[in-house]
């Protein structure tokens, strides 16, 4: 494969256990269900080889394919599909990933990089997984920490006795309404001084920011709270960062490109149980943080994640870099299995750092 950071997965069959009859055979299978979604009969293999094989030939060859549990015959047809085991192997073994093309560096550049100085982050990654998502046909995905949006204002409201509502606007706009659980018969003067408080030193940080400078006041005693102020903002930032899911937001673009090309019904129930595997943000989340631990492009093909097992999709990642060189994300595409994969791994390749380079500026 060319050299991009694309590990290889537990393929269970060598590439030296296909002889050059086989591989070709095994190559154009999985690439005509790449390009069509269809099965490939004997027949029609054996017009289309570089290799003079009758029918009978290439069915003996299929047959010892299927054996190696790389293809299989859906009952619906005389031909074979790849199985995600062959898709794995393929991918891993025989594909060529190749550069990014120029028409495609110059949709990225021109619609995430350009925008990197003008929009907040949140926004650049929104149009970048929508980019993705149009490039590919795919759904775009990214998983980034909440921690890098940049805030404008804090209100706090109370609900009941025990419990407040945090209000954070961010400096693009958004708005983000938290939970808190505070101490019984708080005054709503305290409520207040945390807004006031917080609001003055807010504009234009994260909360990761914030919570440092909070802290360093309060360690060296400039901050002149009382103890009841002091426990609201203590639970703001509690709440703020506290647990995985509360901590990664996760942005899906393009939803309405999986119901493009349907050929069956069991496709669209495929989409509805990818749809429906997308609305467990919690599973989404465990899913794509795999990809933080591992430079370069991930993929993760059918049942290879539990979550994405029942859709039959695949999954192509890359984690995204701060200006410290640190992995604050991830971002690429959900999609069918057969998926354009050697243009659309140095794709999100090429976004990542395209992102990355954004953010180190």
């Amino acid at each position: 494969m060319a050299s991009h950071d694309v590990p290889i997965g537990t393929t269970e069959v060598s590439l030296a256990a296909l002889n050059e009859r086989s591989r070709e055979i095994f190559r154009h299978i999985v690439e005509s269900y790449l390009t069509t979604g269809e099965p490939v009969g004997s027949r029609n293999l054996s017009r289309v080889l570089p290799m003079a094989l009758s029918p009978a030939s290439v069915r003996n060859v299929m047959s010892d394919l299927e054996q190696l549990g790389l293809i299989f015959a859906p009952h619906t047809s005389a031909g074979r599909l790849p199985t995600e085991l062959g898709l794995r192997f393929f991918v891993d073994a025989l594909m060529e990933v190749g550069d990014v093309t120029e028409n495609d560096r110059r949709s990225i550049e021109a619609q995430v990089a350009a925008s990197g100085g003008v929009k907040s982050f949140e926004t650049v990654l929104t149009e970048a997984s929508q980019m993705l998502s149009g490039l590919t046909r795919s759904a775009g995905v990214v998983l980034t920490a909440k921690a890098n949006v940049r805030l404008k204002h804090i209100e706090f409201v109370r609900l009941e006795p025990e419990r407040a509502l945090a209000v954070l606007v961010a400096e693009d706009g958004q708005v983000e309404n938290r939970v808190l659980n505070v101490p019984a018969g708080l005054p709503m003067s305290a409520l207040i001084e945390a807004g006031n408080f917080l609001n003055a030193r807010i504009r234009g940080k994260t909360l990761a920011d914030l919570r440092v400078e909070i802290e360093h006041s309060l360690e060296a005693g400039q901050a002149a709270l009382d103890e009841l102020t002091q426990k609201v903002i203590a639970a703001g930032f509690a709440s703020w960062s506290g647990g995985e899911t509360d901590d990664r937001q996760l942005i899906v673009r393009g939803h309405a490109n999986l119901l493009e090309d349907l050929k069956a019904l069991e496709d669209l129930e495929r989409v509805r149980s990818l749809f429906d595997a997308l609305e467990t943000k919690r599973g989404v989340i465990d899913l794509l943080g795999r990809a933080e631990r591992a430079d370069g492009v991930r993929i993760f093909i059918g049942s290879e994640n539990k979550l994405f097992s029942l859709s039959g999709s695949s999954t192509i990642i890359a984690p995204y870099r701060d200006g410290k060189g640190s992995i604050v994300g991830v971002i690429g595409v959900i999609g069918p299995t057969r998926l354009n994969y050697a243009r659309i791994i140095p794709m999100v390749d090429y976004t990542a750092k395209v992102v990355s380079r954004l953010l180190g500026t």
